[in-house]
């Protein structure tokens, strides 16, 4: 989808602009910072990391062990990166894994077979209300059912799960919703709808811009600071449903001021490059409606799907939401921006589980940048290559510049124009209350 009018206006907006709330405020500075640990000489025992260094570890591993590689995930506590492997004839990959600083351990399903699994979900049963996603700890798919998928459809989730074999997929029931969350960091609005603005970003033609949900992006073309105010930015591309559930909205005003940042209220991240989420990972999100929260990275490549369609490629998290948190930036403690808010069940009350769109992908797809990921600045944070030699690492240090920005647009594509509620949340300057 394509949209090219522009109307002149300035505006700056700061992602995640509302108040800080509630256990996560803690943080800033950089309470986790990593530790260079390791061990001396040849030994082959597991590195301590940051999560961010431990993500680009991953992914060098996971084309060092190809077939062999089985997952990852990151031990929060232990500050360990662990990579499955499946047995195999090759145990040389697996001494350079463990050289290179991970904890391997053996497990019994390949990525192979449990994508296999995953595509017979998809094809025999994408009933609205169920969820799935890989989960690297287990060694299983996690298949979640929400509410509403009861009688035939369930017999039919769990007769799919039972065909997939014993140890391959795990059930259970969701007690809420699955829903977008289109509603809004900085509130922006359009249409009679409110989403949050992710991060800021550089379009590929050098213009200012932002991204947000998917779903706030094909509710309206054109999205606004203010409830009723005047368009400050105009949709240039939207993916919701099908691979993804992100937007790119231009600013109409060409010399607007996007800041690489998340705006808490009472401080500011900066946002330094995107980066892949990393199982059991902790990670902050910043919406509109309920301020700041966090919690734990559950699944990656995960599928939901919703009442207007399936969408894939999600992270799947632990962290709550609300509707006008869609768009919302995904970030880490550190300044790595992680993902989009796309929707889930539950609430910040009850607690629930929460999917997002990963910058990374949305960034490619749309052909933008965040500051540190432009041409030419370095794309693994620090510029060390973890490497698959002894006392190899992934670099210390974070890559610099990304950006990250503030308004959320839109509301979800089922949202009318009558959604837009008074809201529980503490709201910035440029609104406050959210979708019911």
């Amino acid at each position: 989808m394509s949209h090219k009018r522009i109307p002149k206006r300035r505006a700056a907006i700061a992602a995640g602009g509302v108040v800080a709330l509630g256990a996560a405020a803690v943080l800033l500075p950089n309470a986790n910072a990593s530790q260079d640990g390791g061990s001396a000489g040849g030994t082959a025992a597991p590195r301590t990391l940051k999560a961010a260094d431990a993500s680009d570890l991953a992914s060098q591993l996971a084309g060092l062990l190809g077939d062999a590689f089985a997952g990852s995930y990151y031990d929060a506590g232990e500050q360990q990166l662990v990579v499955n492997v499946v047995p195999g004839d090759n145990n040389q990959v697996i001494v350079e894994a463990r050289k290179a600083g991970a904890d391997v351990r053996e497990v019994d399903n390949s990525m192979g077979e449990l994508r296999g699994g995953a595509r017979t979900l998809k094809s025999e049963a994408s009933v609205p209300g169920t969820a799935w996603a890989i989960d690297p700890r287990t060694n299983k798919i996690l298949v979640t059912a929400d509410s509403t998928v009861t009688g035939a459809a369930w017999d039919r989730l769990e007769s799919t799960v039972e065909g997939l074999g014993s140890g391959m997929a795990t059930i259970r029931k969701s007690a809420g919703t699955f829903k977008t969350f289109a509603s809004g960091g900085d509130a922006v609005f359009g249409g009679g709808a409110r989403c949050s603005l992710g991060f800021n970003v550089t379009a590929g033609d050098g213009a200012p811009a932002f991204l947000t949900a998917g779903h706030c992006g094909v509710a309206d073309d054109q999205w606004s600071d203010a409830q009723g105010g005047q368009p400050i930015a105009t949709v240039d591309q939207a993916v919701f449903p099908g691979e993804g559930d992100f937007a790119l909205v231009r600013y109409d005003d060409p010399a607007t001021e996007a800041p690489s940042e998340v705006n808490l209220g009472d401080q500011t991240v900066p946002i330094s490059r995107a980066a892949e989420a990393t199982v059991g990972q902790q990670v902050f999100r910043m919406g509109s409606t309920t301020g700041l929260a966090d919690g734990q990275v559950l699944g990656l490549d995960a599928t939901v799907n919703y009442p207007e369609g399936t969408v894939t490629g999600l992270i799947q998290t632990d962290v709550c939401a609300e509707p006008g948190d869609s768009g919302g930036s995904l970030f880490t403690q550190d300044g790595l921006a992680i993902g989009l808010t796309s929707g889930g069940s539950g609430d910040c009350a009850v607690g629930g589980e929460t999917f997002f769109q990963p910058v990374t992908t949305a960034l490619e797809a749309v052909g933008a940048t965040l500051g540190g990921d432009a041409p030419g600045a370095g794309e693994q944070a620090g510029g060390e290559q973890a490497g698959a030699e002894e006392g190899g690492g992934a670099g210390d240090a974070v890559g610099g510049g990304d950006q990250a920005g503030g308004g959320q647009a839109g509301d979800d594509a089922g949202a009318g124009a009558g959604d837009v509620g008074d809201g529980t949340g503490a709201g910035h300057e440029n609104g406050s209350g959210s979708t019911g």
